[in-house]
């Protein structure tokens, strides 16, 4: 209990510190919001009117710790500045499109990683090896929007077999997510071969195959589940950052997201629901990070200890 209550105050102080980082990069941006909304051809009166309303006119404290508190005590993100909706109703069916592809893409970063992982540990410097290697450099190295761009000449435009763009049914999540997991699938595999090919190498592997097991069960019994601690960190961080990647996917994919939406109220100066965006992305992230730190506890009892 000691480990999950420190790991717990752990993560409300850095979601603290998070959302002061997401309110002071929007308002240390260059540009004035009230100027933005106001428009062109707007008096100075009438745009000092504007700031007054937004709340622009206060200190920076003040307007901090209005915003916060409205989050934690009615889950009030404030209102778009485009269009006067509540920023909390903008983000919800969009965050849960955004929650759904992302774990489309791990799911399929997990099923083809941690195998060829596998596979590659065991044909250690085989051409297996060599193949499986350099093919998650390759995924490591091109970048999402390029993929994305590639998936939709090929399969849309050329074959016509799956909808380049919009959501609504399976065959959309299709191209996207295998645009968003390609990069995490190749980490991923990385990262499951050299855990097992250090596992491998323990005394109590030897053991367990000088007593006649299958090499099957010394793999999947033994080695991979003391490998997992590794393997379990690098996919609780590639989850994250699928979110924040999925920013590329949604606008290449025009899928209805939260990174399409942040991306779009970025071009508007809408700064309310950018910060909103930006906090939900960095706390989601953050919480995925101290469950990853909680399965530990699980995974190897040792960990309560440390």
């Amino acid at each position: 209990m000691i480990y999950i209550g420190k790991k717990l105050v752990s993560l409300i102080i850095v979601l603290f510190f998070a959302s002061i980082v997401c309110f002071l990069i929007i308002h240390f941006i260059p540009g004035d919001p009230a100027e933005a909304m106001a428009g062109p051809g707007v008096s100075k009166e009438d745009v000092e009117m504007l700031r007054v309303s937004m709340g622009l006119d206060k200190p920076l404290i003040e307007q901090y710790t209005t915003w916060i508190g409205n989050i934690i005590l009615h889950g009030d993100f404030g209102k778009s500045l485009t269009s006067k909706e509540p920023v909390a109703d903008l983000m919800g069916e969009r965050f849960v499109n955004t929650l759904i592809l992302a774990a489309c893409g791990i799911f399929l970063a997990i099923i083809i990683g941690i195998p060829l992982g596998i596979i590659s540990a065991i044909k250690q410097n085989s051409v297996i090896d060599l193949i499986t290697m350099g093919f998650s450099i390759l995924g490591v190295s091109m970048p999402i929007f390029w993929v994305s761009l590639i998936l939709i000449l090929v399969f849309s435009v050329n074959l016509k077999l799956l909808p380049a763009t919009g959501s609504g049914t399976i065959l959309h999540l299709i191209l996207p997510s295998i645009a968003i997991g390609l990069n995490s699938m190749a980490v991923i595999a990385r990262m499951t071969r050299s855990s097992i090919l250090e596992v491998l190498r323990q005394d109590y592997i030897r053991t367990a195959d000088a007593k006649g097991m299958s090499y099957r069960t010394v793999i999947i019994k033994h080695a991979l589940r003391n490998a997992m601690i590794p393997i379990i960190t690098t996919i609780g961080i590639q989850f994250g950052y699928l979110l924040g990647g999925a920013v590329l996917t949604e606008t290449v994919f025009v899928y209805p997201g939260i990174g399409r939406l942040l991306v779009n109220s970025r071009n508007r100066r809408d700064y309310t629901t950018v910060q909103g965006c930006m906090l939900v992305i960095t706390g989601l992230f953050v919480i995925l990070n101290t469950v990853i730190d909680l399965l530990y506890h699980f995974l190897d009892p040792r960990i309560k200890n440390i």
